[in-house]
């Protein structure tokens, strides 16, 4: 894969390396209440945007995880890291997979954060309709929120998300991330891949939870391990972020 560089923000100067991607509903300051619990001595993160989202919001593209991974590689390039992790939150998960098709040599580990499968997500009918319909309306997007956080969040937060997430990401750009995360499947290319990867997901995630994992990543890759956060949804690094930094970092630190 080939791309271009893209905006992006590191934090940190250790010599622990990883690439950092966001979900679909977030650019990359989806991460921020995460990053106050990171160890900057220790690591270093490259936090991106992908093209549509943030900083990059008016970027022209294919909005696919291939060029997402191509981007994120360039970013890698740009930066000198030859060897590095990857983390991945919902759809940054499934492109960072793609990464480690395309390197498999630089890539040390994969962290996948409420982390979309190689195999893609099931969405029919109403459900897929509602997916697609929240590239443009909001009331879309906060409904999608409150289920997969199991409807624990007061309005005030499911507002900040909805307001956030539209004002950071393009509706052609939202739209089209959703054919390439939930309807590609390349599972048959990763079963067996015997890279590192840990897991988090929240409790109250009803869409990719501890028993989505088991029945797909925990099956393709032999060194996976997962952990379970208690107090989150689908959205550990806003919900959990103290938790999810010590995860993280406990498992890139082996």
């Amino acid at each position: 894969m080939t791309g271009q560089v893209i905006p992006y923000e590191v934090q940190g100067s250790g010599s622990g390396r990883a690439v950092v991607l966001h979900n679909w509903f977030g650019d990359r300051t989806s991460f921020a209440p995460m990053r106050e619990h990171l160890d900057g001595e220790r690591f270093s993160y490259a936090f991106v945007d992908c093209r549509g989202y943030g900083e990059a919001i008016d970027a022209d593209g294919d909005f696919t995880m291939e060029e997402v991974a191509g981007d994120a590689l360039a970013v890698a390039d740009r930066l000198g890291w030859e060897t590095f992790s990857v983390i991945g939150h919902s759809m940054g998960a499934k492109a960072a997979q793609l990464m480690l098709l395309d390197a498999p040599s630089r890539i040390r580990s994969v962290v996948g954060i409420s982390p979309v499968a190689a195999s893609g997500f099931p969405l029919e009918g109403e459900v897929w309709e509602l997916f697609a319909g929240a590239a443009k309306d909001p009331g879309s997007r906060r409904a999608i929120i409150d289920n997969t956080t199991g409807g624990r969040r007061d309005d005030a937060w499911l507002d900040a998300m909805v307001s956030r997430s539209m004002r950071h990401s393009s509706p052609a750009a939202f739209r089209a991330y959703l054919d390439s995360w939930a309807r590609t499947d390349f599972h048959e290319r990763v079963a067996g891949n015997r890279t590192p990867v840990l897991l988090v997901v929240g409790a109250h995630d009803p869409a990719l939870g501890a028993e989505a994992m088991r029945a797909t990543w925990l099956q393709w890759y032999p060194n996976a391990e997962l952990e379970v956060l208690p107090d989150a949804g689908h959205y550990p690094p806003e919900e959990s972020p103290g938790a999810l930094a010590a995860a993280i970092e406990g498992f890139l630190g082996r």
